[in-house]
């Protein structure tokens, strides 16, 4: 899925290819203090506590996360692709927690929405290569 990295807008656009290959959803959980017994996907600290991104468990109560991952390797300098994607989303009312990481850009949908959410980054995407 990597590559060098691509930093211009329509490149980041139109390479993005986006993909859902997680068949469970995810939850965002604020540390308590108790021990969690598998490692989380992104770990993010804050003023106010740290939350953990982690695979839901049937044991977790909502609300749950689909993870789409943008594969295209956008430069961490990379300009506008947040928000073109957030953008497109915002327009059809699907909430977008990104996290950003050094070779992808990953996507935490309304798990009720993955499969719209999906389609619409597809879309843009193709849109791009046109």
């Amino acid at each position: 899925m990597a590559g060098e990295p691509v930093s211009d807008l329509q490149g980041m656009l139109a390479g993005m290819e986006p993909v859902m290959l997680d068949i469970h959803g995810w939850v965002f959980l604020q540390d308590d203090g108790e021990p969690y017994f598998q490692e989380p996907f992104a770990t993010i600290r804050e003023a106010e506590g740290t939350t953990f991104i982690m695979a839901a468990d049937p044991t977790d109560e909502g609300p749950f996360f689909a993870r789409i991952t943008l594969s295209v390797h956008s430069d961490l300098e990379g300009v506008g692709l947040t928000a073109a994607v957030a953008s497109t989303l915002a327009e059809a009312g699907i909430a977008c927690n990104v996290i950003a990481a050094f070779h992808h850009d990953h996507l935490f949908v309304p798990w009720d929405r993955r499969e719209e959410a999906l389609a619409l980054l597809e879309r843009l995407s193709l849109d791009a290569r046109r």
